[in-house]
């Protein structure tokens, strides 16, 4: 096994382990135990991460690149703002019916707790969704609405806001908040969001 090898596995496998800790314990989480889940010491951790803040940001990543990967396969070009918009929800629907949704609900809620207790860690967590949500708003600029464009400026109001109700919607259906929310009932409620006072000026 080469040198890069090496680093790969490692870094794999502080990554799974710090997301089953985590899970777990939330703000509590030790990194040292994460470090022997890994069958790997805490300098693994410095080494591959800086921190245990940089390591938590990686788990972000790490969490979110395959989510977004899955909304842009799931986004075709083609389509209108209207369609692409309602693409986007049911993707989001679709994953509230994944054996693990509850197990990721707790990942993401306990990653939240951390951002909350840390206010180091708080904006480098903001900036990583942010640079999520970018790709978010990359599927939608330049999509037509009304015969337009929508710019880029645009994109972004309405991916902010979109994920925000995504989300929201997505977490009411695990928790068994909400009676019946078919993908329908979510892609009718996500394009109700294309409107001027949401987009605003181009």
């Amino acid at each position: 096994m080469t040198r890069a090898d090496t680093k790969e596995r490692n870094r794999r496998a502080l990554l799974d382990a710090a997301r089953q800790i985590v899970a777990r314990d939330g703000y509590r989480a030790r990194l040292e135990e994460i470090a022997e889940r890994a069958e790997l010491t805490t300098g693994a951790v410095y080494s591959l991460f800086g921190s245990k803040n940089g390591l938590m940001i990686a788990l972000v990543t790490d969490y979110l690149g395959p989510h977004y990967d899955g909304m842009e396969r799931a986004v075709p070009a083609g389509l209108t703002l209207a369609e692409a918009v309602g693409a986007v929800a049911r993707h989001y629907r679709g994953l509230c019916d994944d054996p693990g949704a509850l197990r990721h609900l707790s990942f993401e809620i306990s990653l939240q707790d951390l951002a909350l207790r840390d206010p180091e860690l708080r904006p480098r967590l903001a900036a990583s969704v942010r640079a999520h949500e970018e790709r978010l708003a990359g599927l939608f600029a330049g999509r037509l609405h009304d015969g337009v464009a929508l710019t880029p400026r645009q994109a972004r109001r309405l991916a902010t806001a979109l994920r925000g109700l995504l989300v929201g919607l997505s977490q009411g259906v695990v928790l068994g908040l909400t009676d019946s929310a078919p993908e329908e009932y979510f892609a009718a409620a996500a394009r109700a969001l294309i409107t001027s006072d949401v987009l605003g000026p181009s």
